[in-house]
């Protein structure tokens, strides 16, 4: 899949999606896990993505799959072991995005101690709204994060909030992957996380970013 970057032509490839676990505190603790001293970072393939007005399918081998509103930095100039007072000079744009959970996957992962690739990476688990121009967010830590299910509200959340901000993250994540232009990191998810069933649709905000329009089926 392309994206188009802010100020940049033609598109480019998606490459990695880095995503960061349990980076607010109420989410860790609906989990019932420890708040991490270090950011959380798995990965998802780029297949997993699909745009706004697409639709996210339930796969057959899990009964159990979850919503996660995050918000997503857009990477558009590569970069290793990047500073924090640098860190979001890399950042092209901003957008809504969903990390979709197999949380039955994701629990006997757990039990057993393998990794979360399975229940993270189905095709269609990381719905992406459109791309905004970093420039066009005044604070990135201050936005609010928001989803509706069926039109009820499920999450809503400060980036404010967030236990590793965005310049963290970059920095964080770069010290590990040399980052790249069309690299998604998806910055993590407040508290309200919850199923999802066939037939629901799934809308998805922050503060000055264009929302995220999802519904919900059963692979075919």
């Amino acid at each position: 899949m392309k994206i188009s970057l802010p100020d940049r032509s033609p598109p480019v490839s998606v490459g990695k999606l880095l995503c960061i676990g349990r980076n607010y505190a109420d989410h860790a603790a609906e989990m019932d896990r420890a708040v991490p001293d270090e950011p959380m970072v798995f990965l998802k393939p780029a297949s997993a993505l699909v745009r706004s007005g697409g639709a996210v399918r339930l796969p057959p081998q899990s009964q159990d799959v979850h919503h996660e509103v995050e918000l997503v930095a857009v990477v558009g100039t590569e970069g290793k072991n990047i500073p924090r007072s640098a860190a979001l000079d890399h950042v092209a744009g901003y957008a809504v995005g969903l990390d979709m959970t197999a949380r039955d996957l994701q629990a006997e992962a757990k039990e057993r101690r393998h990794p979360w690739s399975v229940a993270k990476g189905f095709d269609t688990f990381a719905p992406l709204g459109p791309i905004q121009p970093a420039e066009a967010v005044d604070d990135v830590q201050d936005l609010t994060l928001r989803l509706t299910v069926n039109d009820e509200t499920r999450q809503e959340a400060s980036t404010r909030h967030q236990i590793f901000p965005v310049r963290d993250l970059v920095h964080y994540c770069s010290h590990i992957f040399t980052l790249s232009p069309g690299d998604l990191l998806y910055t993590g998810t407040p508290s309200g996380v919850g199923p999802v069933q066939d037939g629901d649709r799934l809308h998805a905000s922050a503060t000055g970013l264009d929302p995220l329009s999802v519904s919900v089926g059963r692979s075919g």
